[in-house]
Formats: structure tokens, sequence, C-alpha cells
């Protein structure tokens, strides 16, 4: 896929949020003759802030719509992108247990939306953004593209709905979907629900760290800036109709990442505190990312540093994170958590 002379307009949807948001200001500041198009409704998750440093640049634009209503949908592909790229999902397995609605109608639904409409309206490249998690929980090994799917809770489901929707596009009218599974990211202005930014924040404060049952439950940790890379690469180098896996190849339990988060910080282990686990909660997640890595990608091999990273951006931006703990978040946690 060539580069336009005029350059590209990206519609990034779900763009207010953690990985949408880290994306746009990693392409901007990558790409100065393209322009970008950020669609968000703006739920619970999605945060302005996380965009005030790009907010007045003439190459960006919000437009707050929801990507299930054909209209607000329809009125911005008019503005004909080249290139869309779709972040935007409800994406907490917790909720998704407790309201799977709303992860069918986003998810899917959502996702239909954008793809019919690209359909119609034509596209060099459509990105799907999947999860690993649609693979289901891995005994031994790493998934593959080709593995089977066997999501195991709503939030997963609706995602590998989505994701094979997605590839239907391709296979049934040649639309140049591309469709990526990531493991699980971690990095600056994502919401205080995920487990790193819930534990560093707690940890802060002095809170309990509620760690779900064991604790020996394995994620696969790829820093969002990895991600990032990782789409813009296929973006130009990818090949229609095909998934790519997007590694961290940083596996660790649950247990060890908390004991990580809180020595980094000198705060005592006895924060933690186990709590009853999650109903279906997946025991280990782990991805083969040699089908990306074979186009030149590869993910940052310092761990401990893009850890640290992070946890010091939450302790230096306490601005970001008080007021969505202060606000909904502290009556979902409360909920989550207070019983247990």
């Amino acid at each position: 896929m060539t580069k336009k002379s005029r350059g590209r307009i990206l519609l990034v949807t779900g763009g207010a949020g953690f990985i949408g948001s880290n994306f746009i200001r990693y392409w901007l500041a990558r790409h100065p003759a393209d322009e970008i198009l950020n669609l968000d409704k703006l739920t619970y998750a999605g945060n302005l802030d996380n965009l005030k440093d790009v907010s007045s640049d003439r190459r960006y634009s919000f437009i707050r719509g929801d990507i299930a209503d054909r209209e607000a949908v329809e009125e911005v592909y008019r503005r004909k992108p080249d290139v869309v790229v779709n972040f935007a999902a409800e994406t907490h397995v917790d909720r998704s247990i407790g309201n799977p609605d709303d992860f069918i109608r986003t998810d899917v639904w959502g996702t239909y939306v954008l793809l019919e409409a690209a359909r119609t309206q034509g596209v060099e490249c459509f990105i799907q953004i999947s999860t690993d998690e649609v693979y289901g929980s891995v005994e031994e090994g790493c998934s593959r593209e080709d593995s089977p799917l066997l999501p195991r809770n709503p939030y997963s489901a609706s995602k590998a709905g989505a994701d094979r929707l997605a590839y239907s596009y391709h296979a049934t009218y040649r639309l140049p979907v591309i469709i990526t599974r990531a493991s699980n990211n971690f990095g600056p202005n994502q919401y205080p629900e995920k487990v790193i930014p819930l534990f560093v924040t707690n940890a802060l404060d002095d809170q309990p760290l509620p760690l779900y049952g064991d604790g020996l439950n394995v994620r696969d940790w790829l820093y969002v800036e990895d991600h990032c890379r990782a789409v813009e690469l296929l973006i130009d180098k990818g090949v229609p109709g095909e998934v790519y896996n997007i590694g961290g190849d940083n596996p660790l339990t649950n247990r060890e990442l908390t004991f990580r988060i809180l020595d980094y910080l000198g705060k005592p282990r006895e924060l933690i505190r186990h709590v009853r686990d999650r109903e279906g909660h997946d025991r280990r997640y782990a991805l083969d990312s040699g089908k990306l890595e074979a186009l030149g990608w590869s993910p940052g091999r310092d761990f401990e540093k893009q850890l640290h990273r992070t946890i010091d951006w939450y302790h230096d931006n306490r601005w970001w994170w008080e007021k969505i703990k202060s606000g909904e978040f502290k009556a979902y946690y409360r909920e989550q958590y207070g019983k247990r």
C-alpha cells in the first residue's frame, strides 16, 4: 500500500480510549502529511484528556459519535478516509459478564456498521483490532493465527464475532481487511479498571490490590507503543484478508506482576487482597507472533523499563486518574470488590 502524495486520511474509531489515543499521538508524530479523524462515543473509558496535547493540531479532528449509529458513521465516511482503524469496543471482561448486551451492540453490530460503510464508500485498508482472548485459555504452547477460536466470556465472544465478520467482508466483498490479535496492552492513559493502572494507583494510595483467585493466571504483556508500531507496519505491508498476532513475549502470572509493581513502588506485599475468582477466568494466553515478525516487527525487549515507565506515568499524573477514580469508577469498584 503506497502513501498518497497529499497524505492519507485515517479514521480512528475509539480514539479517545487507551490504545486509540496512544495510536493517534504516535501516528501524528511520525506522519506529518496525514490527517486523523477520531470517532468516539465518549463512554466511561473515552477521555479527551488523553489527547489534550494534540487537540489543537490542524491534522486532527474529533467527532463524537457511536460506531453503531449508521447515520453518524456514514457522515464521517463522507470525508473519504483512506484507512480505517477500529479500536472502538467494549473491552472489560468483568463488565461483559454483568452486562453483555453493550458488548454485542458495540463490538459486533458497530463493526458491521463500519464495514458496511467501508464497503460502499471504499477504503484502502481496514484494520480490525481483535484480541488474543478469542483463542480462549491455552494450556501450553502458543496460539497461531490458524488456531481454533474458543472464546469463553461475552467480551471475547463479541470480539471473535467481529473478527470473523470483518474477515467475511474480505472473503465476500474483497474489502481490504486486516485483523490483529494483540496480547494485554499496558502503558499511559489506561482506564484504571484494568489491572496495571488499578494496582499502581491503589498502591500509590496504600489501598488494597484485589488479586483474583490464586493469582497464577498468566498473561502476555505488550507495551502500547509496540502495538502502535505493529498497526503502522500492517497498514503499509499487511496482506488483506490475513490475521496477525501481536504478542509482547512477556508472560507473567498476575501474582508476579503484582509483586513487581509493589516492589518498584516500595510498597508492602500485604496490600494484596485475594478476591473470589472471575467466572470463567481464562488461565493462560500466549501468542506466536512469527508471522508479523517476518514483516520486520519485533516487540520491545526491555519489559522492566517499559513497566517502570508506565508506573512513573501514573505517579506523575495524579490529575488524570484521581478524578476518574472519584467518579463513576468509585461506585463500580465498590460493586466489584467491596463484598469479596
